[in-house]
């Protein structure tokens, strides 16, 4: 297969490379709308973003073309929940930005600017074919966690494609702890805290900030005003059944609220009440094990009965290693896709179980606009695959961001070069680059 070199100079630079201008032809094409794939498919991206993809598309005059010689072709993997860029050890506190337990602020905590362009984590999950994540902080000193941010895996210093995206919360078991002990506790620090919010926002000025010994920081509450106004999305990991209607009658009070629900192990016992309150869910894919209490219901069909009932649902990843290994997520739909041929299992269609790890999570974070899929008007994150991508022994072979070409080389593979002839040269293989 021919191999385009783009912006070579730019890979690797401080800055991220302008969009650039590919067409990538002959393929089996992916759009990641949850449609089937399409034999002899061709994707022009111009300027950074798709303009157009399908069977008979014309490769306008002037556009480098990539022959994919009839390989797989898909939009870049959008991981719907992760901590990817902000934690490179968990058990060297120094290196691990996910959690703050003895701040003052929780959800005015910003994870933007501890976001790691070089952390290892983003190199390996790049060369997986993730191209953007939701990447979100933990709870620690209170329901509220902070602010989230939608990044990009480009090896370039500019990561965040979106700050303080999001704000994340936590409920059930986790919420009852964070706010004291009980659920009941949990509810009323959060209607305390929305009181709270509805009067910086009227009177921003007269606002009491406490400082440390509040439940609500002026900081907090200003960060919270664009979650109560629904301006931006409120991600709620909750597990149990019961637990996930509380949520979802959160909306009563406060209606503006764009909801999404995390996690959701129960959330086939009540999928037609999600779905009719249209409140997304990013889910935990493969949880078949009572692992808590809160998890009794839990079964392997949850993401298929719950979209079969009419449930947006994409795969998240919480508490499944998701500082390191959002790649995971081909395995987790390809799983999704073999559940079909199990007797009394729900799981997915090729396309539909795709589309969990492309459109539908970034659809959950409403933006299904920019992301997720290769509609015209996307952002040109395309991957070359040397197989079925949802099949476990697939590699990437080529993966672009804005229609600029990454580099795949992790530092696996770095090692395996070094290591490969064991005879030592000049130096000790320590000592070589």
């Amino acid at each position: 297969m021919k191999k385009l070199l783009i912006a070579a100079a730019a890979i690797g630079a401080a800055l991220p490379a302008a969009g650039q201008t590919v067409a990538v032809t002959n393929a089996r094409l992916v759009i990641g709308d949850g449609s089937a794939p399409v034999e002899g498919g061709t994707v022009v991206v111009r300027d950074g973003r798709v303009v157009a993809a399908g069977a008979g598309v014309a490769v306008p005059a002037g556009v480098p073309v990539i022959d994919a010689g009839g390989r797989w072709v898909t939009p870049g993997l959008f991981a719907g929940f992760s901590r990817v860029g902000i934690v490179e050890v968990d058990g060297v506190s120094e290196t691990d930005d996910s959690a703050a337990g003895n701040s003052p602020f929780n959800a005015a905590i910003d994870v933007s600017p501890a976001v790691n362009p070089k952390t290892s984590a983003i190199t390996l999950n790049r060369a997986e074919g993730i191209t953007r994540a939701v990447v979100a902080p933990e709870a620690r000193g209170s329901i509220f966690a902070g602010q989230g941010a939608i990044i990009d895996l480009g090896a370039d210093m500019d990561a965040v494609s979106k700050p303080r995206a999001f704000q994340f919360m936590v409920y059930g078991e986790e919420g009852g702890r964070r706010a004291g002990g009980s659920r009941p506790a949990a509810i009323a620090m959060l209607k305390n805290i929305l009181f709270e919010v509805r009067d910086y926002a009227r009177a921003p000025a007269s606002f009491a900030d406490r400082g440390k010994d509040a439940l609500l920081t002026r900081a907090d509450a200003q960060a919270l005003v664009p979650v109560v106004t629904g301006q931006v999305p409120l991600l709620v990991h909750v597990e149990r059944a019961s637990d996930i209607l509380v949520v979802l009658d959160l909306k009563r009070e406060v209606p503006a609220l764009m909801l999404v629900v995390v996690g959701a192990n129960e959330g086939w016992t009540v999928a037609r009440q999600i779905a009719a309150a249209k409140v997304p869910v990013l889910a935990s894919a493969l949880s078949d094990l009572p692992a808590s209490f809160e998890q009794l219901a839990a079964t392997q069909s949850n993401i298929g009965r719950m979209q079969a009932a009419g449930v947006m649902v994409g795969i998240g990843m919480i508490n499944d290693d998701e500082a390191r290994q959002a790649r995971l997520i081909k395995q987790y739909a390809g799983n999704l896709v073999a559940l079909t041929k199990v007797p009394g299992a729900s799981g997915l269609d090729w396309g539909q179980a795709f589309a969990t790890i492309s459109s539908k999570p970034a659809e959950a974070m409403g933006m299904g606009g920019e992301y997720g899929s290769l509609r015209p008007g996307r952002r040109g994150d395309v991957v070359v695959w040397d197989g079925d991508p949802l099949e476990i022994g697939t590699a990437a072979v080529q993966v672009f961001i804005d229609g600029v070409e990454q580099p795949i080389e992790t530092r696996q593979d770095q090692l395996r070069k070094r290591y490969f002839d064991p005879k030592e040269g000049a130096l000790p293989k320590a000592y070589q680059r």
